[in-house]
């Protein structure tokens, strides 16, 4: 049924709600995750654009997922990872659309409309924009 499973990651501990929920899944369905994470600083942003170094956000978020992808390696599972800059829903659904995944699984922080109208959210963006299926999991916290 599901072959290519996305996860967006935002590095909080909202990660592992959906990490916890997703990885028993794949591994019955022997599907491959695609752990995504879209950094959003201002070097992050315009690092290509101005030759930069990895900023300290982009050696962070590279060690997270690296760290990810080693765990549910271990688990038996096939995973690949992307690190990326720019706007999280349109970066997130590019990947999707690239790898061509047949199911977004993500978790969301749970905030009501006052805090996503001020934040956005970017589960909300994602679920208005895509046909492909969605899973969402809430943080428990």
């Amino acid at each position: 049924m599901y072959k290519h499973i996305l996860i967006p990651l935002d590095n909080s501990t909202s990660d592992h709600a959906i990490l916890d929920h997703i990885a028993p899944l794949a591994k019955q369905l022997n599907a491959q995750l695609i752990l995504v994470h879209v950094a959003e600083g201002f070097a992050a942003r315009y690092q290509n654009q101005l030759n930069l170094e990895d900023s300290e956000e982009i050696k962070v978020d590279r060690e997270y997922l690296d760290r990810c992808q080693k765990d549910l390696i271990k688990k038996g599972l096939k995973v690949k990872v992307f690190l990326l800059t720019g706007e999280p829903p349109d970066q997130i659904l590019n990947i999707a659309e690239k790898e061509q995944v047949d199911l977004i699984a993500m978790s969301t922080h749970g905030h009501r409309f006052p805090q996503d109208l001020i934040l956005g959210s970017v589960a909300e963006n994602i679920r208005h924009r895509t046909n492909i299926p969605i899973l969402m999991i809430r943080n428990p916290q």
